[in-house]
């Protein structure tokens, strides 16, 4: 018999609390959820307080099973899934499908893992806190419904396979208003001057002031005549003004503010950011990372003491306590920081030791005192025209947190230094080394890194700390979104300079427009944002999302009743989506750019069945006139900004190039992008180098030998017995290819090509089987709920019509 049965979520975390318990303690993972709502009827029971139908996923059965035996045999069941609404959730399903009993079963929670804290939560257990289960289970249903009833009208008004969420949906808005601000932006041009100023200071040495004009000019000839005004002037130090500043240290890290600046400093992903810190946490390396709290618990504090006082000195600490800003914080959970603080290093993967350093010098920062600064601006004076020249400077008097760590930024054109200036006194003469006027031009809004987007989605109380990875991964993978790095433009710029009494003129040549890591939206993500934008606009006002929120945390504290909540949601809901489907027009961001002057046809730009295209012609509504053609636009191309050239460039092609071996070369566009066809083989056109209106056949001849060569090199062997059954080299090294099929070959195989017919026949006989998507058994799901029973009067709901009728839940 067991004696004590302790269930986590993650075999990683099992592995660090196994070291803290004794003998008497067995400890084992769920791997994550062990079931969820069933695909059929949405997995709700629309009708009966939208009651959620869970069923236990196909590939979670062993580990149930294996569970079920262990809390059977226990003499105590200790839950101890995250202290998350998504770890309580894990807990109260745990409970149920294992059928454990109130009497032996605990749940414990921790914010970290280390052994006081372990022993300290078997100490102080608790039961299963319903309200945070309820808030968790809202969220699931009521994103459930949206997408489930959404989804459908996409694919009936603007594409199949499209689908839409709750959060997700508004994350793309965000992305979308930015670009469309992008694309309406017109860089207008101003003039910046600054200037260089020589003194010699008393010991004979020459240093060089460097100032500024603190207005900026908006054309060319005010440029002019201030310069003229500059000639034959002399110069002065009219006013010296210093200033004490003070610079304070960030918080310690939430969620949300790891993601900006492990992306910021460290490139990292937020997806990536997460899965290394869970790593961390599951290590016992840092406290919990999915909150919104930015407290230290009194015990990291006294610890944060003694390592700034051993690092650093006495006068380096000041502690302090910050209160988290955020009103739609959940559960008072500490912030994110080391375990032990004490530990400046680990051991681990790179990554690991990496984003563990951050966080621990932020950690330690918060608790030091802050920087001390002078800043300086010094006036100096123009005698021909009474305006003055500015010179700015900054120095660090005591350098406190700036120490260990300065927090960075997302704004691109902010540059941080510290500047000297020499020593000047009031009525000092100085000498004007050059004065240059700086063409500059306005900045358009930046767009969003992931990072960028996280503070932003948090700033409008959209999500929470443990949706912002999943959001930003989903609205990628969905196509709506991709990030990506672009290569920006050459634009001249004009510098006018006065030296010596006499103007100059120059012209220098910028780069200006790159983008790295951004997030683009692509058309389709462009069009269905409008159409849901025009149809649901509930569904797609940041107010009204923000407003979900809360209305979940409400249900946390046990302040709403969940089922009353999704109710009032729904029904409007329901019916707007009806009547959408039977009122809307197709939307496919159809744009008619002019006509083609050699045939007088229509061109337009719509979304097709592939992606974005430009048509020439229109569909004949009796089917027997011309059909249009169509053409995929090029990588780079967008609905919302091609022009009528670019649109009729794409209908030259498909375009011959020549014959290469008695057989015709073609190059064209396709859906995957642009190819050269010859001989029924298709190879792909290099990115950034082959330009398909450009390509020769001598070009399009290499690229056909570089793909043969690449396939030669991707064959290892045939078989005479079934031509089917291949041998073949892929990106993860060898595989046996055998009727559309493929199966992977272990890595004890040191030579592929020694194989014989029988022996990949083996193999693939022994591989696991497919897994098909079909259902070979029906399965039924429980209803279930975990409302405390009380009288409540039942809501008569408009029914889905996509929802069969269920039987009525057992009073």
């Amino acid at each position: 018999m067991v004696e004590n049965l302790v269930i986590v979520e993650s075999p990683a975390k099992a592995k660090t609390i196994e070291k803290f318990l004794g003998k008497d303690y067995v400890v084992k993972s769920s791997f994550g959820h062990i079931r969820d709502l069933e695909k059929k009827d949405f997995g709700i029971d629309i009708q009966n307080n939208f009651t959620p139908k869970y069923i236990v996923s196909t590939d979670k059965k062993k580990v149930v099973a294996e569970l079920k035996k262990l809390a059977k045999d226990a003499q105590t069941v200790w839950i101890a899934s995250d202290e998350d609404r998504e770890g309580e959730a894990i807990a109260w399903h745990l409970f149920e499908v294992l059928k454990l009993k109130k009497e032996n079963t605990k749940r414990i929670v921790f914010h970290e893992i280390t052994k006081d804290a372990i022993l300290n939560a078997i100490q102080n257990p608790r039961q299963i806190d319903e309200n945070l289960v309820n808030a968790q289970q809202a969220r699931r249903i009521l994103d459930r419904l949206v997408g489930f009833e959404i989804s459908p009208v996409l694919w009936k008004k603007v594409k199949p396979q499209l689908s839409a969420g709750r959060v997700q949906s508004v994350a793309v808005r965000l992305i979308v208003e930015r670009e469309r601000e992008i694309i309406a932006f017109k860089a207008e041009s101003f003039y910046k001057l600054a200037a260089n100023f020589t003194i010699i200071e008393e010991n004979g040495i020459v240093k060089t002031l460097k100032a500024e004009f603190p207005k900026r000019f908006s054309t060319r000839e005010e440029t002019l005549a201030f310069l003229e005004s500059c000639k034959n002037a002399s110069y002065k130090v009219a006013e010296i003004e210093k200033k004490p500043a003070v610079r304070k240290p960030a918080a310690p890290f939430t969620t949300s503010t790891l993601q900006q600046e492990a992306s910021r400093k460290l490139g990292f992903s937020v997806s990536q950011t997460m899965t290394i810190a869970q790593r961390l946490y599951e290590a016992g390396n840092i406290t919990y990372m999915r909150t919104d709290s930015v407290n230290l618990a009194d015990t990291a504090l006294v610890a944060a003491k003694e390592e700034i006082t051993k690092l650093h000195g006495a006068e380096y600490v000041k502690i302090r306590k910050y209160k988290t800003k955020n009103k739609g914080a959940q559960e008072a959970h500490e912030a994110i920081r080391p375990t032990y603080l004490n530990r400046e290093q680990i051991s681990g993967e790179s990554n690991e030791i990496r984003l563990y350093n951050l966080i621990w010098k932020r950690t330690i920062a918060s608790q030091m005192s802050d920087a001390k600064l002078e800043k300086t601006n010094i006036k100096i004076g123009i005698s021909t025209n009474g305006k003055q020249f500015i010179a700015s400077g900054e120095m660090i008097k005591f350098d406190g947190f700036l120490k260990v760590y300065m927090e960075s930024s997302d704004d691109e054109n902010q540059k941080r230094e510290e500047t000297l200036l020499p020593n000047v006194k009031v009525q000092d003469i100085l000498e004007a080394e050059l004065i240059n006027a700086t063409q500059n031009f306005t900045y358009k809004a930046p767009r969003y890194t992931e990072a960028s987007l996280v503070k932003k989605l948090e700033e409008l109380g959209i999500g929470r700390p443990s949706t912002y990875a999943p959001t930003i991964t989903t609205i990628q993978n969905r196509g709506y979104v991709v990030k990506e790095s672009r290569d920006g433009q050459e634009r001249q710029y004009e510098i006018i300079t006065l030296k010596y009494n006499s103007l100059s003129e120059s012209v220098k040549t910028q780069i200006t427009g790159a983008e790295k890591k951004k997030l683009f939206p692509t058309d389709i993500g462009m069009v269905v944002t409008d159409f849901l934008s025009k149809y649901f606009p509930n569904i797609m006002n940041y107010n009204f999302t923000a407003d979900v929120e809360k209305e979940f945390d409400d249900i946390a504290l046990g302040k709403l009743i969940w089922h009353e909540m999704i109710a009032k949601f729904y029904h409007p809901f329901h019916d707007n989506v009806e009547n959408t489907l039977e009122k809307s027009e197709r939307s496919t961001g159809e744009r008619i750019l002019g006509e083609d002057p050699k045939t007088g046809k229509v061109i337009l730009v719509r979304i097709g069945r592939y992606g974005p295209m430009a048509q020439l012609g229109e569909t004949p509504a009796d089917k027997e006139g011309e059909a249009p053609k169509f053409a995929s636009l090029r990588i780079g191309q967008h609905l919302e900004t091609i022009t009528l050239e670019e649109a009729i460039d794409l209908f030259k092609l498909p375009r011959d190039l020549g014959v290469y071996e008695d057989k015709k070369v073609v190059v064209a566009i396709g859906r995957f992008g642009p190819y050269v066809r010859h001989d029924g083989k298709f190879a792909s056109l290099k990115k950034d180098i082959d330009d398909p209106m450009e390509i020769d056949l001598e070009r399009a001849i290499i690229l056909i030998e570089e793909k043969r060569e690449k396939d030669r090199l991707k064959h290892i062997k045939s078989f005479e017995e079934d031509a089917e059954l291949q041998i073949l080299n892929g990106r993860w090294g060898p595989y046996i290819s055998y009727n559309k099929e493929n199966y992977r070959l272990a890595k004890d195989i040191e030579d592929p090509k020694a194989l014989t017919y029988e022996e990949c026949l083996k193999i693939i006989k022994s591989s696991p089987k497919k897994k098909t998507g079909k259902v070979t058994k029906k399965t039924t799901a429980k209803k279930t709920t975990i409302k405390k029973t009380s009288a409540t009067k039942k809501t008569t709901t408009k029914k889905a019509s996509a929802v069969k009728k269920t039987s009525k839940a057992k009073k």
